[in-house]
């Protein structure tokens, strides 16, 4: 293990040890090798073991990284005016107007949200949270618990698996990035995809031959040089898919970050943008620190893109976090605070810059939206499209 980093204890490292052993026993039960997007997924979601199923502490300063609704509640509240454009119109026309959060975190960003949408006076009917992580679910639940008034946690409830039909707003923060991917290397004679066989020493990168066909021309398409490696989430197009089909009238609101597909596949970009996280330090390598680290590749939101409108959506918009948040009113948000009033003011103004600046997520994360059945003009991407890049 990399001896520049905190190293774990020994609790941490029977855990991953643990791991590893169901992992080979998949690789064994796979006839020897298995895909990178099998292993990503063993590591993050197996479960008890998983990075997301097990019980270390993931968000926050003492975890391995800081999401957007930890850094600051302005990212909820100013999210909320967006949500309140969607839920007042939905109720308008006398449908049903709920939220749907995908990979909720700490829950953290469900309790600011609706203590906004509180004061907004547009609650949802129901606040619904997909979570595939029992451990993730329990934290979620004693958050809101712990902060949220009875009439408001009574309209919280947690899903097992997608609801039939929806109406109202889906979001989803940081977790296309978590979808397992495949990795592929081009090569003079073909598409190799490239996997992990188990060793002595541990787990072992090999490539083979790409089998899959809709991997194989999604590549093909790319035109991409020889010896040019990257990642492709094909999880990410059956996930949208999804979205857009229990979608009947609303928003599926995503930030992550990422890129559009020529920024994504440019040429200079031939390693990939596969990255890990551990204790906040950000490195390359997957194979280790199995179960105590994140996994994560950016999102080609051209085809999150298609994949929307394929499905039935109309696209909203596309642009960074920046341009949406200001959009949405987080300028006027921190004007509402009295600048004399420094012990509220000064910490919310430095959360405001690392939310807004393009050195911090302003520019590297990116916000897609797509509607259905609810034509209007979405105070979030007033200005700032960027659209015709995707």
């Amino acid at each position: 293990m990399n001896t520049s980093f905190p190293q774990p204890d020994s609790i941490a490292i029977a855990h991953s040890n643990a791991l590893m052993s169901s992992i080979q026993a998949i690789i064994a039960k796979e006839g020897g090798w298995i895909n990178f997007a099998q292993l990503m997924d063993a590591a993050l979601y197996t479960p008890g073991l998983g990075y997301y199923s097990g019980g270390a502490k993931k968000f926050g300063l003492s975890g391995d990284f800081v999401t957007a609704s930890e850094i600051s509640p302005l990212f909820s509240q100013t999210i909320a005016r967006q949500t309140q454009q969607v839920l007042s119109s939905l109720q308008t026309q006398n449908k049903k107007a709920d939220i749907l959060e995908l990979g909720a975190g700490t829950g953290r960003f469900a309790k600011d949200l609706l203590f906004e949408l509180a004061k907004l006076e547009q609650l949802p009917a129901r606040y619904m949270i997909l979570e595939v992580s029992a451990h993730l679910r329990e934290q979620q639940h004693s958050t809101l618990k712990a902060a949220l008034p009875n009439e408001l946690m009574e309209r919280v409830v947690w899903l097992d698996a997608l609801p039939r039909s929806f109406d109202g707003l889906i979001f989803a923060n940081e977790v296309l990035d978590a979808l397992p991917v495949h990795i592929v290397r081009t090569k003079a004679d073909g598409i190799a995809e490239i996997g992990v066989v188990s060793e002595d020493e541990g787990l072992v990168w090999k490539e083979k031959p790409a089998s899959s066909s809709e991997l194989k021309d999604f590549v093909a398409e790319l035109k991409l040089m020889d010896g040019y490696t990257t990642e492709v989430c094909l999880a990410a197009t059956g996930l949208v898919a999804s979205l857009a089909g229990i979608l009947q009238s609303g928003m599926l609101l995503m930030i992550d970050y990422g890129f559009s597909r020529t920024e994504y596949y440019h040429p200079q970009r031939n390693q990939g943008t596969l990255m890990c996280h551990y204790r906040h330090r950000a490195h390359g390598d997957p194979l280790v620190y199995l179960g105590l680290q994140d996994i994560t590749a950016h999102v080609d939101f051209t085809r999150v893109a298609e994949t929307g409108v394929g499905n039935g959506l109309e696209l909203i918009g596309f642009l960074t976090q920046a341009q949406f948040l200001i959009n949405a009113g987080i300028t006027e948000l921190l004007e509402s605070i009295p600048a004399e009033d420094s012990a509220n003011y000064l910490p919310l103004v430095a959360s405001a810059q690392k939310l807004l600046s393009p050195a911090e997520m302003g520019d590297l994360f990116k916000v897609i939206a797509f509607e259905k059945n609810l034509d209007i003009p979405f105070i979030g991407f007033s200005s700032g499209d960027k659209s015709h890049t995707l």
